[in-house]
């Protein structure tokens, strides 16, 4: 597959702060890559890079082979279209908005009309062409937003962390959106996100980036497979808490994470720790269960992501606990949002980072 865009030895600086160094990476033709890192970690930056907004400060940036300079990057620029995570809207009709760069752009005013009809479908806001922008919900702005990408029909869309503060029903067609224009447009995008759930379900590849480096890339199987260093240091969202480790009373190791909750752990520690519990290792049971496993916690079921053959659960034991189940034990225990179950791991599960 080819590669729409590649970055070589990338480094950007402001005053001296370095924000990306020596990064390289390869955005292939028709693919949704997802750039997974904590905030600060330089996925704006890069995103404004690919968009020709910012120049380097070292290094090189190739759009479909050609190198961009400053003598070409007007040019370059027409090719890809960025939506910041914070939406900006004109004081004017949805219509107006959607059809604004095209008009920049001196399309005509039918294909302005027909490609800002169809955008706005696409991301099920037909019927709100009159109505102001300024007045709708944050996330029916960013799905403006997003379709003010779309009609201009570039080569590269990028998005800053595109659900950002979103609740789960725009957030939901936003994702179903980009999907639908990366699979039926053949529209390459290059997503920030520091969300966990979104990074296992929409892209096709993952690049995780901290502190301005980009330490690995694969597809989503891969890099949570391996469950690194690297992604464990940002990965907040799952099963890593910080807590104090103390002996308990039969010698093993105790770690209280906040929220009523304490882990038993299988190594001695003492003080301040870090811990992971891999989604994989737990055990999801709508009852009490009978097992030597030494960690056996109630909680409710949160949010629910299915991904084919796997459903990915968030579940509040007075912490967010994410798990993964197979399709088939999610039907079989008869799953939904507010079930009260119970997770089941061993101590050996638990990690220290």
């Amino acid at each position: 597959m080819s590669a729409v865009t590649v970055v070589r030895n990338l480094t950007k600086t402001f005053g001296n702060r370095k924000v990306l160094d020596a990064v390289d990476l390869e955005v292939l033709d028709g693919e949704i890559l997802a750039l997974l890192g904590p905030n600060g970690s330089g996925k704006t930056t890069l995103l404004k890079i690919l968009a020709s907004i910012l120049r380097p400060s070292d290094g090189e940036v190739h759009f479909d082979g050609v190198r961009v300079t400053d003598e070409n990057v007007e040019k370059m620029r027409m090719q890809s279209s960025l939506v910041f995570q914070r939406t900006v809207m004109f004081s004017a009709s949805v219509h107006d908005n959607v059809a604004y760069g095209l008009r920049m752009r001196r399309v005509s005013r039918g294909e302005v009309d027909e490609r800002v009809a169809r955008v706005l479908k696409l991301v099920k806001l037909e019927g709100f062409e009159k109505r102001s922008a300024r007045k709708l919900s944050g996330g029916e702005q960013q799905r403006v937003a997003l379709a003010r990408a779309l009609a201009l029909n570039t080569r590269l869309l990028l998005l800053d962390e595109p659900t950002a503060n979103l609740d789960p029903k725009n957030a939901g067609i936003v994702e179903e959106v980009i999907a639908t224009a990366n699979r039926e447009l053949k529209t390459t995008v290059v997503l920030a996100t520091h969300n966990m759930f979104q990074a296992r379900s929409l892209p096709h590849r993952i690049a995780l980036i901290s502190d301005g480096r980009i330490s690995e890339v694969g597809s989503p199987g891969e890099v949570f497979g391996r469950l690194s260093k690297a992604l464990a240091s940002f990965a907040v969202l799952d099963n890593t808490f910080s807590g104090i480790a103390r002996v308990g009373e039969d010698g093993v190791t105790v770690v209280d994470v906040g929220g009523g909750v304490q882990l038993e752990a299988a190594e001695g520690r003492v003080g301040e720790v870090r811990v992971l519990v891999s989604p994989t290792d737990i055990i999801v049971s709508r009852g009490p269960v009978s097992s030597s496993a030494r960690n056996v916690i109630r909680g409710r079921v949160t949010e629910m992501r299915d991904l084919g053959g796997v459903v990915w659960l968030r579940v509040d034991v007075g912490r967010v606990f994410t798990v993964q189940i197979t399709r088939s034990s999610f039907v079989d225990l008869g799953l939904g949002l507010g079930c009260e179950v119970f997770l089941v791991f061993k101590a050996s599960s638990v990690q220290f980072l």
